[in-house]
């Protein structure tokens, strides 16, 4: 089958500038299985409302996507559906934005049944605000009684109507799946493990250093969002002492709000982790950015708060020593590793241990908090058998009635 060719446009808005921009549209249009052809960068100080670049750099942008024999135009920002509309109209050729292009590349790697209901939650939020782009058949009349909708209800109405329905049922699914992974994260707490979540950005080396550290076998490869779906499994510290690990997805720059609020319930495995690994990717030039945009998700789904340390990853390319760096009071705050050589990972694992004693110390083993139904059926209990009263009780109540 013929790959598609894409022609590139990356857009700097206002004083914003992203120096990873080009070469990160590129992974991620090749992650999306398209053939880049070509690439045209502009800057505007704000967005001009119908074509976000103006006319005349929308019809430069047709000619060069011509000349270069692409089937699509894929820009780095996210376009209104108005936007869309016009630029398509302008170029005859198929337009997509970056939000459309992340979520048709979670379309294709979601594999468990669980990703793929939030995908489609994802798309189908994403589709109710584009209903209109160019379907004319979306502007006819239709009469009818009963299911068929209300005298003179218009497509647009019915398809809107069935996009809502749709949506119910999978956050229905979804919440049921979150209550599951809440048990079975409750089920873990009680076994007294820590729990230790792998966050960072896409394609930092998460997937890789997860295998590492738990003998997993978890898809890995050098590509965008490589794997979707949360993976726990048990995290060796030593011959003695093991955690439990999540692994998760990666993050990115403009990630689409469609897509973390459909992943909240996998994303919960973050938010609830007693330490975070905050993978890093060592070599690239612009990590300060990437951790900053990691950050800025973490603190969306209220992780921020979380015990973190930072790993270093890829120092086989940056021939960075492998070590610990500690902050003032001696704790373990950032770690140099290696996921393909599998450098620095007994520095890593160190510095988990550390963390553990801590947190053990500071956690002792207390009787875990009874479920709601535990707590019925406890007050039931109680009311079917009366606790015993002391004699001195007993004596207590015969003089009150006397």
């Amino acid at each position: 089958m013929k790959t598609s060719r894409a022609f590139l446009v990356v857009v700097n808005l206002g004083r914003v500038f992203y120096q990873d921009s080009a070469e990160e549209l590129r992974l991620l249009v090749t992650s999306d299985g398209l053939e880049p052809v070509g690439l045209m960068q502009a800057k505007r100080d704000k967005p001009d409302p119908a074509t976000f670049l103006g006319s005349g750099k929308i019809e430069e942008l047709g000619e060069l996507a011509r000349e270069a024999g692409a089937d699509v135009v894929v820009f780095d920002i996210a376009l209104s559906a108005a936007q869309e509309r016009n630029i398509e109209r302008v170029l005859n050729i198929p337009v997509l934005d970056r939000t459309e292009l992340i979520l048709d590349i979670f379309r294709q790697r979601a594999k468990s049944r669980e990703g793929r209901l939030q995908v489609e939650l994802a798309r189908l939020e994403h589709l109710s605000t584009r209903l209109v782009r160019g379907w004319t058949h979306l502007e006819r009349q239709r009469g009818g009684l009963g299911k068929t909708g209300g005298p003179g209800e218009k497509q647009i109405e019915l398809d809107r109507r069935m996009i809502g329905v749709r949506m119910k049922q999978l956050r229905d699914q979804l919440k049921r799946l979150a209550r599951q992974r809440g048990t079975q994260r409750r089920a873990r707490s009680r076994g007294d493990s820590i729990t230790v979540s792998l966050a960072g950005y896409t394609n930092a080396g998460k997937s890789t250093l997860f295998n590492k550290l738990t003998r997993a076998q978890t898809y890995a490869a050098d590509q965008l969002f490589a794997t979707l779906d949360t993976t726990a499994r048990k995290f060796w510290l030593n011959d003695e002492e093991t955690v439990v690990a999540t692994d998760t997805v990666g993050f990115i720059r403009g990630l689409p709000h469609q897509l973390i609020e459909a992943f909240k319930s996998t994303l919960d495995e973050t938010v609830h982790a007693d330490l975070l690994l905050h993978v890093v990717d060592a070599s690239s030039p612009v990590r300060e950015e990437q951790i900053a945009e990691v950050n800025s998700v973490l603190k969306d789904i209220k992780a921020d708060d979380a015990p973190t340390i930072l790993v270093y990853n890829k120092i086989d390319v940056t021939n960075h020593a492998p070590e610990i760096i500690r902050d003032e009071k001696g704790r373990p705050k950032a770690v140099f590793v290696s996921a393909l050589t599998g450098e620095g990972l007994d520095l890593l694992r160190q510095a988990v241990s550390e963390f553990a004693h801590e947190w053990r110390d500071e956690h002792p083993n207390e009787p875990r908090p009874l479920e709601d139904w535990e707590r019925e059926m406890a007050d039931e209990a109680d009311d079917f058998h009366p606790k015993r009263r002391s004699a001195a009780e007993e004596l207590a109540e015969l003089e009150s009635l006397i």
